[in-house]
Formats: structure tokens, C-alpha cells, sequence
């Protein structure tokens, strides 16, 4: 807004006269006006200002933990704009409740004025996904192309262009993999943690095989449990094993990172540990918040449309339910409660890591 000497005002300020004047029918423009065309392009651009919104927080939060050393008083306000994030992920659900007033058939009244206009097309949507870090062989094909294909060449560009961009994915993983505390003089993590839950596994064995109360075929069908978590957790805490499984996208995360998020997880009590343990924590939100907005929007489809075709010529429902698990970012960190065990059972961290971990001082 350029300063023209005028007063300041609250419309000025907001700029309301070009925001509250932005909303152009096409069904009015045709003589065919639909009522609730009006309600249904507020609701979308009232979208876009959230994406704004979301995006003015998320690159924040990537410029701060994009380098090799991270302050650690921007832990807590990454924390703090992450969870912002997240409350903006709860108002991009709870609209899709307002947006469900406009019934089908009124939808209809207005429909195919929209031509090939696609929520799809959203550029900033296509920003979002690719700042959390969600990777371009990992999206669904849309109509077995890449997505932007049905995109404006000014958009395509745009959306080509984030491709060599750091994301939230790659900040994180860097930051993990320097945790300090998984090999010191006096103890290894991962050897310590392999056989902390060896002895757990015999523990459980053993209690499921002496009790009278548990039939043999239960006895066994709890047996195989135990086994098929045995064998993912060797797997994954295998060094080479875990690479297999990144080259066939199972997991993400390099095994340091990994390794880090699952210490920082299992000693959160630690004071060191509280702040990383929460900002892990508030990337599951975003993930989780995200999954739960991509699900309700799936299901709103399909109320409004059916199985029709999308307006962009996408598969509509059917691609949007694709999307709900498919374009999940941070999924190794969901995957972490299968490697848990309890704090009683958790390896003893020497007197001198703990004193690391604790902002142990002496005035001495």
C-alpha cells in the first residue's frame, strides 16, 4: 500500500476495498446468477489467505533451522509458529463445515461456470506440500501425469521452482543427525537400546508361555506379534537393513536422524531433550492436522459431487483418498512408537551424559 499522507484507517489499512471487491460471479456475468456462487468463492479465497498464512510461518521456520547450527532460543518460537500451524490446520477443517451448507443441487446451479478451475490448481496448496518436504515421486499421479500438467505456464513455473528449495523434511533431518548425545566416551546408544530390548522381548516371551490363563492358540497367535515386532525392530536398527528400506521408500529419515528423534523421544524427561521432544511432537500435529484436513475434504467431495469427474479433470474423490495416506511427510515419526519401550526398561545413561543433559553447572 503506498502512503499518500492520508489518515491510516481500518479499510485502508486492511485494504478492504480491493479484498471485499475481488468476488466476480461468473454465473451473474452470464445472466444466470446462482445465489450461492457468491458464498462459495469467499470460502476459497478465504482458504488462500490461510495458505498465506501457513506459508509466512512454515519458511520462517525452515530459514531458522536452514543452516548448520540452530540457535536454540528459535527451538521454542519454531515450536511456537508450528503450533500457530497447526490451529490454522484445525480453522481449514472446521471450514469445510461451512462450506457443506452449499447443498449439491444449489452446487450444481453454478457448476460449470467454473470450466476447468480446480481447487487442485492451487499453487500455494502445491507450496505447502513441497515446504513440509512431501517428495514429487511421492505424489499421486494426476490422470497419470505429473500434477502441475493442467497447470498455466506463469503456475507451472512457480511450481517447478520449489523443486531445489530446502523443506521443513530436510531442515529437521539435518538437525537430527547432530544430536550430540548417541555415542559418548561412556555410552552407545544403539548398543545399549538393542539390548535393553532384546531382554524385553525374553521377558514378554517368557510371561505369554508360563500363563495359565492364556490358551494355545492365543499363546501363539501373541507369540507371532512379538516376532513380527522383533523382526521391524532389527530391521530398522540395522544400519544396513534400514537403507534397504529408505531405497524402497518405506522410510525417509537417514538412520542417525532416526536414531536422534527416537533418544530425544524415549529421555524427553530430560531438560535438554524437552524443547527438541516438543517441536517432534508438534511435527506430528502438523502432519496428523493436515491427513485429517485432506480425509474431511475427500469426504466433502463426495457429498457434493459423488464420483463425478473434478472440475480439473481429476479422478475427484478417488484421487483426493489417494492423497489422505499417500502424502503424509513425517510418517518415520508416527512409525517411532513401534521401537518404544518403558522408561523402567529404558538404558542407564552414565553419570556424565547426564550431567550434559540436565544443564549441569558448578560455581565451583
Amino acid at each position: 500500500m503506498r502512503n499518500t499522507g492520508e489518515r491510516l484507517t481500518y479499510g485502508s489499512y486492511l485494504e478492504l476495498d480491493r479484498i471485499l471487491n475481488s468476488q466476480t460471479p461468473q454465473s451473474g456475468l452470464s445472466g444466470k446468477p446462482a445465489h450461492d456462487e457468491m458464498f462459495f468463492i469467499i470460502v476459497h479465497q478465504t482458504y488462500e489467505l490461510w495458505f498465506k498464512q501457513y506459508l509466512h510461518e512454515l519458511n520462517s521456520v525452515i530459514e531458522m533451522f536452514n543452516g548448520n547450527f540452530v540457535d536454540e532460543m528459535n527451538i521454542g518460537i519454531s515450536i511456537a509458529r508450528l503450533q500457530r500451524v497447526v490451529e490454522i490446520e484445525k480453522l481449514m477443517i472446521e471450514q469445510i463445515k461451512v462450506l457443506e451448507t452449499l447443498a449439491p443441487l444449489d452446487f450444481l446451479d453454478f457448476r460449470n461456470f467454473l470450466g476447468t478451475a480446480s481447487g487442485f490448481q492451487s499453487v500455494q496448496f502445491r507450496e505447502i506440500e513441497h515446504k513440509l518436504g512431501l517428495k514429487h515421486e511421492q505424489r499421486e499421479k494426476y490422470n497419470a501425469g505429473d500434477y502441475y500438467a493442467d497447470y498455466g505456464a506463469k503456475d507451472q513455473q512457480l511450481v517447478k521452482a520449489l523443486q531445489g528449495l530446502p523443506t521443513l523434511f530436510d531442515v529437521i533431518e539435518r538437525w537430527l543427525e547432530r544430536t550430540p548425545f548417541l555415542d559418548t566416551e561412556g555410552f552407545n546408544f544403539l548398543k545399549s537400546y538393542r539390548a535393553s530390548f532384546a531382554k524385553m522381548v525374553q521377558e514378554d516371551r517368557t510371561m505369554i508361555e508360563s500363563s495359565p490363563a492364556i490358551t494355545e492358540s492365543e499363546k501363539q497367535l501373541r507369540l507371532q506379534m512379538i516376532a513380527k515386532t522383533e523382526s521391524y525392530f532389527a530391521t530398522v536398527l540395522d544400519p544396513e537393513s534400514y537403507e534397504v528400506l529408505r531405497e524402497q521408500c518405506v522410510l525417509r529419515l537417514s538412520h542417525k536422524a532416526c536414531l536422534a528423534a527416537l533418544f530425544i523421544t524415549l529421555y524427553r524427561d530430560m531438560p535438554i531433550l524437552q524443547m527438541p521432544y516438543r517441536l517432534l511432537a508438534t511435527l506430528l500435529d502438523v502432519d496428523e492436522y493436515l491427513t485429517l484436513w485432506r480425509y474431511r475434504h475427500a469426504l466433502m467431495v463426495l457429498r457434493m459431487v459423488g464420483n463425478k469427474m473434478g472440475t480439473g479433470g481429476s479422478t475427484g474423490n478417488d484421487y483426493l483418498r489417494t492423497t489422505v495416506e499417500k502424502h503424509k511427510v513425517f510418517s518415520d515419526l508416527f512409525n517411532l512408537s513401534t521401537l518404544l519401550i518403558s522408561r523402567s526398561q529404558l538404558p542407564t545413561l552414565d553419570a556424565e551424559l547426564v550431567k550434559k543433559l540436565g544443564f549441569y553447572y558448578s560455581t565451583l
